[in-house]
């Protein structure tokens, strides 16, 4: 038995270093999808957690909770959003963009008072 308790440490430690990794890579990504793949991820790991803190009614509350449903919300979110088509300034939503810069031609030289 005292040789299972260093390997506990070091499971409970790479869980923990494994749930700070998985919220600052889901904080940090930019790809939206990505990021929610990471919180599904974060949400099961962090119910593994509960589990090793003998909070097994958190634990479950937390796969089905934070992990399923939360998870399955956003992705349905994600796939409504992707079918608008409005886009964010700077973004190309698939459509050339547009000049609404004046032509720099003889009309509009005359105007401006260019010579």
């Amino acid at each position: 038995m005292e040789a299972l308790i260093p390997l506990q440490w070091i499971f409970d430690a790479l869980l923990g270093l494994g749930l700070l990794w998985l919220g600052w890579q889901a904080l940090a990504s930019t790809d939206l999808f990505g990021s929610i793949v990471l919180f599904i991820s974060f949400g099961l790991l962090m119910a593994l957690a509960w589990a090793r803190l003998d909070a097994p009614d958190v634990a479950l509350a937390e796969a089905a909770v934070g992990a399923g449903l939360t998870g399955a919300l956003l992705l349905t979110a994600l796939a409504r959003l992707k079918d608008t088509s409005i886009a964010a300034p700077g973004i190309d939503a698939g459509h050339p963009p547009i000049d609404n810069a004046p032509d720099d031609d003889e009309s509009t030289r005359t105007k401006r008072g260019d010579d």
